[in-house]
């Protein structure tokens, strides 16, 4: 770690006003730290039984938790519709780039030319758009982005700033995110390059279990550095050197970690795991990143507390997108199979749970479905929101909030007006006792076709491919095993208009 912190210590300068006492801030500091594929089942304040997560713990148990928190069912519309504060069933609200271009980086192309691949590929943003970098700058805030870098699967340093972050530091490619050891990653839209790291994809891994697979995890050869503790040596440096600027402005930092997305990579088995019987080797890898992005998280807790910035700091942790099984086995866990019967999930009567194909985490919390699904599995996520001494302690809300709501709650909180042309509303005055507008209902999209939620619970999901539509009442039926189409037709037929309107007039 020592030649790490030396080839790292190009942190840039921030542009920061000194002279003002730290007292004169009005404004909390606000970091939003931004899982990857994290169940909410993965965490103990939401019932893990086997991974202890007391940092992420200690924030829900002093803050307040949502039960009924959506995220989007992948990756990159869901960092879309968090920065943009619009949801992801609208068809083209963005351009998804293509991810691994960035592996052609001095090996066919320049950087230049990679960044007009990318220019061409993807649509500029509108001149009149607002992201949620820029309602943090409007409200007197200096921002920075820490990791897994916009939504992609590719983007430029040009892109990044017109999104509103003054600092960035981390990967321009989310294809290359699937590696933990990189031979690059880029501060500022400088590329910096990580001696000791020699594998041009990152060092990616395999998904299955295997002899072969265990030996190519823990071939060290070409992997110095992990990734996330290249990217939180830089994010603790800034918050360092923020401390040291005495600067009168508040920040805003949004911290999208790779954990714990797979393929499973880990630089060392937790000592929790290491000899926890329950657990195959890979599954005690994959525990061992979720440990490790706790510790992490911890990490952050210690250094602004010694600060003396814990008081005036709102923390906020959430994940993109529902529950993936990333430790799958042969004979032991298929997230495609239910184990008990030998048949696939059709996602229509039959659909994965942790029971059914031997998630041993049970990493979606007992519900349906996984990742890319519109099972409530696939994008019900965890979000908890603390602030030491402003928000009340231990309280569990069930009211139901969105990903694309983050923008606005963010600019009622830093004292802006809400964008009214955003999908998304806040629920700031939630947070401290008060009653937030309520969303009459969520949608969300995914690889099986859109949903949408009510504010009651009902729930309408469609199945594109076969041209189904089904209803369950959750409040009642909290693993969607209670199909109610045939019951009540007319609800059927109110929701599924709202859902066409919202996916602009068009299932395809």
């Amino acid at each position: 770690m020592k030649y790490l912190t030396i080839i790292l210590t190009s942190m840039v300068c921030l542009n920061l006003l000194s002279c003002k006492s730290r007292n004169e801030i009005k404004k909390p500091n606000i970091i939003l730290i931004y899982a990857d594929d994290l169940g909410r089942g993965l965490l103990g304040t939401y019932g893990q039984k086997i991974i202890k997560t007391p940092n992420i713990d200690m924030l829900a148990n002093e803050g307040v938790s949502f039960k009924n928190a959506y995220g989007c069912h992948f990756c990159a519309p869901a960092r879309a519709s968090l920065l943009t504060g619009m949801h992801d069933v609208r068809p083209n609200q963005w351009k998804i780039t293509k991810g691994g271009i960035y592996q052609n980086l001095d090996n066919g192309m320049t950087f230049e030319e990679i960044k007009d691949s990318i220019h061409k590929m993807a649509m500029p943003a509108k001149p009149k758009e607002v992201f949620l970098g820029q309602v943090a700058q409007k409200a007197g805030y200096t921002t920075a982005e820490f990791g897994k870098l916009e939504w992609g699967f590719a983007t430029t340093p040009e892109r990044i700033e017109r999104h509103g972050w003054d600092y960035h530091f981390g990967y321009y490619d989310h294809q290359r995110c699937h590696g933990f050891y990189p031979p690059f990653l880029f501060e500022n839209g400088n590329k910096i390059d990580i001696p000791g790291n020699t594998h041009i994809d990152c060092a990616k891994t395999n998904n299955v279990e295997s002899e072969e697979g265990y030996k190519d995890r823990w071939d060290m050869t070409g992997k110095s550095f992990y990734s996330e503790d290249i990217i939180m040596e830089k994010l603790l440096g800034y918050i360092d050197n923020y401390s040291d600027t005495k600067v009168e402005k508040p920040f805003f930092m949004f911290f999208p970690t790779q954990l714990p997305h797979g393929p499973i990579a880990i630089p060392e088995i937790h000592e929790d795991f290491k000899y926890d019987e329950r657990l195959t080797e890979m599954e005690k890898e994959y525990a061992s990143m979720v440990k490790m992005l706790d510790t992490d998280v911890g990490r952050i807790m210690e250094r602004l507390d010694s600060l003396k910035l814990l008081e005036n700091t709102i923390i906020v942790f959430a994940s993109d997108n529902g529950h993936e099984v990333y430790a799958q086995q042969e004979n032991r866990t298929n997230k495609e199979v239910d184990l008990t019967t030998g048949k696939k999930y059709d996602n229509i009567k039959t659909k994965f749970l942790s029971n059914l194909s031997n998630d041993v985490f049970d990493g979606n919390d007992g519900m349906s479905g996984l990742k890319r699904s519109n099972w409530e599995g696939g994008t019900r996520v965890p979000l908890i929101w603390y602030w030491k001494g402003k928000i009340k302690e231990g309280v569990v809300s069930e009211q139901r909030v969105a990903n694309y709501d983050f923008l606005n709650t963010l600019a009622e909180i830093a004292g802006e007006e809400e964008l009214k042309e955003k999908d998304g509303i806040s629920y700031a005055k939630t947070l401290f006792g008060g009653k937030s507008e309520v969303h009459p209902y969520i949608v969300t999209n995914s690889k099986l076709g859109p949903a949408l939620v009510t504010s009651d619970g009902w729930k309408l999901r469609y199945h594109l491919k076969k041209d189904v539509f089904q209803l369950y009442f959750l409040p009642e039926d909290y693993q969607e095993m209670k199909e109610l189409s045939a019951k009540y037709p007319n609800k059927v037929q109110d929701l599924k208009e709202i859902l066409l309107m919202e996916s602009g007039g068009s299932w395809n």
